[in-house]
Protein backbone atom coordinates (compact mmCIF):
# COMPACT_ATOMS: atom_id res chain seq x y z
CA UNK A 1 0.00 0.00 0.00
CA UNK A 2 1.42 3.29 -1.11
CA UNK A 3 1.54 5.86 1.66
CA UNK A 4 1.28 9.59 1.18
CA UNK A 5 4.70 11.14 1.32
CA UNK A 6 5.39 13.23 4.35
CA UNK A 7 6.10 16.93 3.73
CA UNK A 8 7.37 17.67 7.17
CA UNK A 9 10.61 19.57 6.99
CA UNK A 10 10.37 20.02 3.18
CA UNK A 11 10.43 23.61 2.11
CA UNK A 12 10.18 22.85 -1.60
CA UNK A 13 7.42 20.25 -1.56
CA UNK A 14 5.30 20.53 -4.70
CA UNK A 15 2.16 19.11 -3.20
CA UNK A 16 2.20 21.32 -0.04
CA UNK A 17 3.82 24.37 -1.62
CA UNK A 18 0.56 26.20 -2.24
CA UNK A 19 -0.71 25.77 1.28
CA UNK A 20 2.63 26.81 2.73
CA UNK A 21 2.74 29.93 0.55
CA UNK A 22 -0.83 30.76 1.43
CA UNK A 23 -0.12 30.40 5.11
CA UNK A 24 2.96 32.59 4.82
CA UNK A 25 1.03 35.19 2.89
CA UNK A 26 -1.72 35.28 5.51
CA UNK A 27 0.89 35.54 8.23
CA UNK A 28 2.63 38.42 6.44
CA UNK A 29 -0.66 40.26 5.87
CA UNK A 30 -1.62 39.88 9.52
CA UNK A 31 1.83 41.01 10.64
CA UNK A 32 1.76 44.03 8.31
CA UNK A 33 -1.73 44.92 9.49
CA UNK A 34 -0.65 44.78 13.11
CA UNK A 35 2.40 46.91 12.33
CA UNK A 36 0.32 49.55 10.57
CA UNK A 37 -2.29 49.52 13.31
CA UNK A 38 0.39 49.84 15.98
CA UNK A 39 2.15 52.64 14.09
CA UNK A 40 -1.08 54.55 13.54
CA UNK A 41 -2.05 54.05 17.13
CA UNK A 42 1.28 55.48 18.28
CA UNK A 43 0.88 58.42 15.92
CA UNK A 44 -2.55 59.22 17.26
CA UNK A 45 -1.26 58.98 20.81
CA UNK A 46 1.58 61.42 20.05
CA UNK A 47 -0.84 64.04 18.72
CA UNK A 48 -1.47 66.48 21.56
CA UNK A 49 -4.86 68.10 21.59
CA UNK A 50 -4.90 71.84 22.21
CA UNK A 51 -6.55 72.84 25.45
CA UNK A 52 -9.26 75.44 24.76
CA UNK A 53 -9.86 78.19 27.29
CA UNK A 54 -12.77 79.95 25.62
CA UNK A 55 -14.92 79.95 22.49
CA UNK A 56 -16.80 82.63 20.61
CA UNK A 57 -18.69 81.17 17.67
CA UNK A 58 -16.18 79.16 15.64
CA UNK A 59 -13.15 80.93 17.14
CA UNK A 60 -11.24 79.32 20.00
CA UNK A 61 -8.74 80.73 22.45
CA UNK A 62 -6.23 78.07 23.50
CA UNK A 63 -4.08 77.78 26.58
CA UNK A 64 -0.90 77.87 24.48
CA UNK A 65 -1.94 81.29 23.13
CA UNK A 66 -1.35 82.76 26.60
CA UNK A 67 1.77 80.91 27.71
CA UNK A 68 4.17 83.53 26.37
CA UNK A 69 2.39 86.25 28.38
CA UNK A 70 2.59 84.48 31.74
CA UNK A 71 5.80 85.52 33.50
CA UNK A 72 7.67 83.31 35.93
CA UNK A 73 7.53 85.97 38.65
CA UNK A 74 3.70 86.02 38.61
CA UNK A 75 1.94 84.56 41.61
CA UNK A 76 -0.86 82.04 41.09
CA UNK A 77 -3.40 84.74 41.93
CA UNK A 78 -1.87 87.22 39.50
CA UNK A 79 -1.76 84.60 36.74
CA UNK A 80 -5.41 83.69 37.27
CA UNK A 81 -6.43 87.37 37.20
CA UNK A 82 -4.39 87.97 34.05
CA UNK A 83 -5.94 84.95 32.29
CA UNK A 84 -9.46 86.05 33.25
CA UNK A 85 -8.90 89.59 31.96
CA UNK A 86 -7.28 88.30 28.78
CA UNK A 87 -10.18 85.93 28.08
CA UNK A 88 -12.73 88.70 28.64
CA UNK A 89 -10.84 91.13 26.39
CA UNK A 90 -10.45 88.46 23.71
CA UNK A 91 -14.13 87.56 23.86
CA UNK A 92 -15.15 91.22 23.68
CA UNK A 93 -13.04 91.76 20.56
CA UNK A 94 -14.33 88.59 18.90
CA UNK A 95 -17.96 89.48 19.59
CA UNK A 96 -17.52 93.05 18.34
CA UNK A 97 -15.70 91.74 15.28
CA UNK A 98 -18.48 89.31 14.41
CA UNK A 99 -21.13 92.01 14.85
CA UNK A 100 -19.13 94.47 12.77
CA UNK A 101 -18.96 91.98 9.90
CA UNK A 102 -22.73 91.68 10.02
CA UNK A 103 -23.57 95.36 10.34
CA UNK A 104 -20.92 97.05 8.21
CA UNK A 105 -21.45 97.41 4.49
CA UNK A 106 -19.68 95.14 2.03
CA UNK A 107 -17.85 98.14 0.64
CA UNK A 108 -16.54 99.09 4.09
CA UNK A 109 -15.47 95.52 4.86
CA UNK A 110 -13.55 95.31 1.57
CA UNK A 111 -11.88 98.63 2.33
CA UNK A 112 -10.78 97.40 5.76
CA UNK A 113 -9.54 94.11 4.30
CA UNK A 114 -7.37 96.06 1.87
CA UNK A 115 -6.01 98.22 4.70
CA UNK A 116 -5.20 95.14 6.79
CA UNK A 117 -3.50 93.50 3.82
CA UNK A 118 -1.45 96.64 3.11
CA UNK A 119 -0.48 96.99 6.77
CA UNK A 120 0.59 93.35 6.94
CA UNK A 121 2.72 93.77 3.81
CA UNK A 122 4.25 96.96 5.22
CA UNK A 123 5.21 95.20 8.46
CA UNK A 124 6.98 92.39 6.63
CA UNK A 125 8.75 94.60 4.09
CA UNK A 126 9.77 97.20 6.69
CA UNK A 127 11.29 94.52 8.93
CA UNK A 128 13.12 92.99 5.96
CA UNK A 129 14.44 96.34 4.73
CA UNK A 130 15.59 97.33 8.23
CA UNK A 131 17.51 94.05 8.53
CA UNK A 132 19.21 94.71 5.19
CA UNK A 133 19.99 98.30 6.16
CA UNK A 134 21.58 97.20 9.45
CA UNK A 135 23.76 94.74 7.54
CA UNK A 136 24.85 97.10 4.79
CA UNK A 137 24.71 100.62 6.24
CA UNK A 138 27.98 102.46 6.85
CA UNK A 139 27.62 104.24 10.20
CA UNK A 140 31.05 105.87 10.16
CA UNK A 141 30.84 109.66 9.82
CA UNK A 142 34.06 111.67 9.95
CA UNK A 143 34.45 115.12 11.45
CA UNK A 144 35.29 116.38 7.97
CA UNK A 145 31.97 115.09 6.64
CA UNK A 146 30.12 116.67 9.56
CA UNK A 147 31.86 120.01 9.04
CA UNK A 148 31.23 119.96 5.29
CA UNK A 149 27.51 119.32 5.82
CA UNK A 150 27.37 122.03 8.50
CA UNK A 151 28.96 124.67 6.27
CA UNK A 152 26.64 123.77 3.41
CA UNK A 153 23.44 123.87 5.48
CA UNK A 154 24.47 126.41 8.13
CA UNK A 155 21.60 128.78 7.38
CA UNK A 156 19.12 126.05 8.21
CA UNK A 157 20.52 125.43 11.69
CA UNK A 158 18.77 128.16 13.66
CA UNK A 159 18.36 127.86 17.41
CA UNK A 160 14.91 127.52 18.91
CA UNK A 161 16.29 127.88 22.44
CA UNK A 162 18.87 130.05 24.15
CA UNK A 163 22.26 128.38 24.64
CA UNK A 164 24.80 129.26 27.30
CA UNK A 165 28.34 128.36 28.25
CA UNK A 166 28.84 128.57 32.00
CA UNK A 167 30.41 127.07 35.08
CA UNK A 168 28.54 126.80 38.37
CA UNK A 169 28.52 125.15 41.78
CA UNK A 170 25.76 124.44 44.27
CA UNK A 171 26.65 124.99 47.93
CA UNK A 172 24.86 124.11 51.16
CA UNK A 173 23.25 127.21 52.68
CA UNK A 174 25.68 127.13 55.66
CA UNK A 175 28.86 126.70 53.55
CA UNK A 176 31.61 128.62 55.43
CA UNK A 177 34.06 129.46 52.63
CA UNK A 178 31.57 130.89 50.14
CA UNK A 179 33.59 134.08 49.55
CA UNK A 180 36.69 132.04 48.75
CA UNK A 181 34.71 129.95 46.25
CA UNK A 182 33.29 133.12 44.64
CA UNK A 183 36.81 134.53 44.18
CA UNK A 184 38.08 131.30 42.64
CA UNK A 185 35.04 130.99 40.34
CA UNK A 186 35.66 134.50 39.02
CA UNK A 187 39.44 134.32 38.59
CA UNK A 188 39.46 130.77 37.18
CA UNK A 189 43.22 130.30 36.96
CA UNK A 190 44.96 126.94 37.28
CA UNK A 191 45.48 127.41 41.03
CA UNK A 192 41.79 128.39 41.40
CA UNK A 193 40.66 125.23 39.60
CA UNK A 194 42.92 123.06 41.78
CA UNK A 195 41.48 124.62 44.92
CA UNK A 196 37.87 124.10 43.76
CA UNK A 197 38.64 120.49 42.84
CA UNK A 198 40.06 119.94 46.33
CA UNK A 199 36.86 121.10 48.06
CA UNK A 200 34.40 119.78 45.44
CA UNK A 201 33.22 116.96 47.72
CA UNK A 202 31.49 119.66 49.81
CA UNK A 203 29.45 120.96 46.85
CA UNK A 204 25.90 119.80 46.19
CA UNK A 205 26.26 120.34 42.43
CA UNK A 206 29.17 121.10 40.17
CA UNK A 207 29.71 121.98 36.50
CA UNK A 208 33.14 123.30 35.51
CA UNK A 209 33.18 122.51 31.76
CA UNK A 210 32.33 125.98 30.45
CA UNK A 211 33.39 125.18 26.89
CA UNK A 212 30.26 123.20 26.03
CA UNK A 213 26.94 124.74 25.01
CA UNK A 214 23.94 123.96 27.22
CA UNK A 215 20.29 124.75 26.62
CA UNK A 216 18.79 127.32 29.00
CA UNK A 217 16.06 124.84 29.97
CA UNK A 218 18.67 122.33 31.15
CA UNK A 219 20.42 125.04 33.17
CA UNK A 220 17.14 125.89 34.88
CA UNK A 221 16.61 122.20 35.69
CA UNK A 222 20.04 122.07 37.33
CA UNK A 223 19.59 125.40 39.15
CA UNK A 224 15.99 125.47 40.46
CA UNK A 225 16.00 129.17 41.53
CA UNK A 226 16.54 130.06 37.85
CA UNK A 227 13.18 130.36 36.07
CA UNK A 228 11.88 131.66 32.72
CA UNK A 229 10.86 134.78 34.66
CA UNK A 230 14.39 135.69 35.82
CA UNK A 231 16.77 133.91 33.43
CA UNK A 232 17.22 137.11 31.36
CA UNK A 233 18.69 138.74 34.44
CA UNK A 234 21.19 135.99 35.27
CA UNK A 235 21.99 134.21 31.99
CA UNK A 236 23.86 137.02 30.27
CA UNK A 237 27.32 136.94 28.68
CA UNK A 238 30.15 137.54 31.22
CA UNK A 239 27.58 137.58 34.04
CA UNK A 240 28.51 136.24 37.47
CA UNK A 241 25.47 135.36 39.55
CA UNK A 242 24.61 134.25 43.05
CA UNK A 243 21.13 132.91 43.55
CA UNK A 244 19.62 130.77 46.27
CA UNK A 245 16.54 128.99 47.52
CA UNK A 246 15.73 127.13 50.74
CA UNK A 247 17.89 124.18 49.68
CA UNK A 248 21.15 125.87 48.74
CA UNK A 249 23.20 128.65 47.15
CA UNK A 250 24.23 128.60 43.47
CA UNK A 251 27.27 130.45 42.18
CA UNK A 252 27.73 130.72 38.42
CA UNK A 253 29.81 132.44 35.77
CA UNK A 254 28.33 132.73 32.25
CA UNK A 255 31.06 132.91 29.59
CA UNK A 256 28.94 133.13 26.43
CA UNK A 257 25.33 133.20 25.22
CA UNK A 258 23.55 132.46 21.94
CA UNK A 259 19.98 133.65 21.50
CA UNK A 260 17.00 132.12 19.72
CA UNK A 261 17.38 132.29 15.89
CA UNK A 262 21.17 132.54 16.13
CA UNK A 263 23.05 129.95 14.09
CA UNK A 264 23.62 126.82 16.13
CA UNK A 265 27.33 126.21 16.86
CA UNK A 266 28.93 123.22 15.15
CA UNK A 267 29.78 121.44 18.41
CA UNK A 268 26.17 121.65 19.58
CA UNK A 269 24.51 120.59 16.33
CA UNK A 270 27.01 117.92 15.15
CA UNK A 271 25.10 114.96 16.75
CA UNK A 272 22.00 116.03 14.81
CA UNK A 273 24.02 116.42 11.62
CA UNK A 274 25.41 112.91 12.04
CA UNK A 275 21.88 111.54 12.30
CA UNK A 276 20.81 113.52 9.22
CA UNK A 277 23.70 112.05 7.22
CA UNK A 278 22.85 108.51 8.34
CA UNK A 279 19.17 109.04 7.49
CA UNK A 280 20.10 110.28 4.01
CA UNK A 281 22.35 107.25 3.49
CA UNK A 282 19.52 104.99 4.60
CA UNK A 283 17.03 106.57 2.16
CA UNK A 284 19.55 106.33 -0.69
CA UNK A 285 20.18 102.67 0.12
CA UNK A 286 16.46 101.83 0.26
CA UNK A 287 15.81 103.56 -3.09
CA UNK A 288 18.73 101.69 -4.66
CA UNK A 289 17.52 98.42 -3.15
CA UNK A 290 14.00 98.87 -4.52
CA UNK A 291 15.36 99.63 -7.99
CA UNK A 292 17.70 96.62 -7.93
CA UNK A 293 14.90 94.29 -6.77
CA UNK A 294 12.64 95.37 -9.64
CA UNK A 295 15.44 95.15 -12.22
CA UNK A 296 16.37 91.66 -11.04
CA UNK A 297 12.74 90.51 -11.13
CA UNK A 298 12.36 91.79 -14.71
CA UNK A 299 15.53 89.97 -15.80
CA UNK A 300 14.27 86.71 -14.25
CA UNK A 301 10.84 87.23 -15.82
CA UNK A 302 9.27 87.32 -12.35
CA UNK A 303 7.73 90.74 -12.92
CA UNK A 304 6.08 92.30 -15.93
CA UNK A 305 3.57 95.04 -16.61
CA UNK A 306 0.87 94.32 -19.19
CA UNK A 307 0.00 97.02 -21.67
CA UNK A 308 -3.58 98.18 -21.52
CA UNK A 309 -5.66 97.89 -24.63
CA UNK A 310 -6.70 101.27 -25.96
Amino acid sequence: MRTKPSCEGLSNCYFCGMSILQNNRVFLLISFGLLVFTSCDSLFKKKVEKEPLARVGDSFLYKEDLTSFIRDDMSAQDSALFVTNYINNWASKQLLLSKSKINLSEEKLNEFDRLVSDYRADLYTRAYIEALVLQAQDTAVTTSQLRQYYEKEKENFKLNEKLVQLRFVGLPTQFLDKDEVIAKMKDWGDADKRYLDSVAVQFKKIHFNDSIWVGASRVMEAIPPLTPMNEEKYLKKSQFFEIQDSLGVYLGKVTDVLEINDTAPFEYISPDIRQLILNRRRLDYVRRLETEIIDEAIKKNEFEVYEKDE
